[in-house]
């Protein structure tokens, strides 16, 4: 089996992501590849000893652009090394995903080494809003209606990619968090296959703002969905 490669979208991370990324690279993850999307000057010393990390690179973006195009700027990357590597697998930066759920994720591509597979959370635990938990349910329904596929949670950041949708994913339009259903979208019109594996309970730190990933607005998510949805088809 080929390689398998991290993905970590970060904007303004704490100092834990350095134990984070040590604890990932004793897993099977041999690479691990940390986007600074235009991050404070403030948080420039942890991405340098990010650096100093063996099999950690650093890309970086001049200004904050989004995590839909972070994530495309390491689509990039590994896309040219891709004889390396069996796939990808996108991970939080802000502690979301406990490193026993993407070891649960990483277990999974053993049956399911094609296409996408979604690490799908818990919202029923003490960490959880009322809003957060609606605000799911109620994407995953609006996107069942829209596209007749039930997932239960359209905007996990805890995804593994095999290396060949790479290409496509990299036409796929969104550059911020709308990024993360777009993806879904096209791989059901590609007739991807897409699976989903239960992880843990949602993890959101006290008084903490994170600042880009799973947890944003329903109403915004939405929104966009109807748009793209709507939007004059090519013929």
């Amino acid at each position: 089996m080929k390689n398998i490669a991290a993905i970590i979208p970060a904007f303004n991370p704490q100092q834990s992501l350095i134990t984070y990324v040590h604890q990932l690279l004793a897993t099977t993850i041999t690479k691990i590849i940390i986007v600074n999307d235009g991050s404070d000057e403030k948080y420039a010393g942890i991405f340098e000893e990010l650096k100093k990390i063996d099999s950690c690179e650093v890309l970086e973006h001049d200004c904050n652009i989004g995590k839909g195009r972070a994530l495309k700027t390491a689509f990039t990357y590994i896309w040219s090394q891709r004889g390396l590597y069996q796939g990808v697998i996108t991970v939080g930066a802000h502690g979301q995903h406990t490193l026993q759920d993407v070891k649960l994720v990483l277990t999974m591509t053993k049956v399911f080494s094609e296409g996408i597979v979604l690490g799908i959370r818990n919202f029923h635990s003490s960490d959880s809003t009322l809003l957060s938990y609606w605000g799911n349910r109620v994407t995953s329904l609006f996107f069942e209606l829209l596209y007749h596929r039930k997932l239960m949670d359209t905007q996990t950041g805890l995804r593994f990619i095999s290396i060949k949708e790479l290409p496509w994913l990299l036409k796929v339009k969104g550059e911020r968090y709308d990024y993360d259903t777009n993806m879904l979208v096209a791989a059901l019109k590609r007739k991807c296959p897409i699976f989903e594996v239960e992880i843990g309970h949602i993890r959101i730190k006290k008084n903490t703002v994170i600042q880009y990933d799973e947890i944003t607005n329903a109403r915004s998510i939405i929104a966009k969905m109807l748009m793209n949805y709507l939007k004059p088809r090519n013929r």
